[in-house]
């Protein structure tokens, strides 16, 4: 075959699906999350609250949540931020490892007032808005100090249709 000659190039692909494919139920590179876990409750409405930066004040990335969850020794593959959050709080059953990964969330969201504050002296005309955001972050970071004290710790032998 020739350097720029690409006219065999499809069958030999075709050929290549077939020999690897012959069941004819070729697996699709598809994730795993498909069907969806069951996560807590509070998960869903928390992750709402964590990924709107208008309703946190703060934006997290992919790149956060991953660090949150290896500082919490978890490990979540980079999805969908909201699939991630859902990966992080899948299976949480005690009260130490929720307060755990709010601790970390509540340090991005320390890191992320002191910019702010930074950037309110540097530029006082936008002040009001950096202080609406450092609002919204101390609300947030009061609402999963409640979720913590609310929490109902579960215990792996607990049945939970007998509750």
């Amino acid at each position: 075959m020739k350097e720029n000659d690409f006219s065999n190039l499809r069958a030999e692909f075709d050929e290549f699906v077939r020999g690897k494919c012959d069941t004819g139920s070729c697996e699709t590179n598809s994730d795993s999350d498909s069907e969806e876990e069951p996560v807590p409750g509070f998960v869903d409405e928390l992750s709402d609250k964590l990924l709107a930066p208008f309703h946190c004040g703060a934006y997290l990335s992919r790149l956060d949540i991953k660090r949150v969850a290896e500082a919490i020794d978890e490990s979540i593959p980079i999805k969908e931020r909201k699939r991630m959050i859902k990966a992080l709080f899948r299976h949480t059953t005690t009260k130490s490892y929720l307060r755990s990964a709010f601790d970390e969330f509540n340090r991005h969201f320390g890191g992320r007032i002191l910019i702010y504050q930074e950037l309110a002296e540097a530029f006082p005309s936008s002040k009001v808005f950096f202080d609406e955001n450092i609002d919204k972050i101390r609300k947030t970071q009061k609402i999963l100090d409640q979720i913590v004290m609310d929490f109902e710790e579960i215990a792996p032998t607990d049945e939970p249709m007998m509750m």
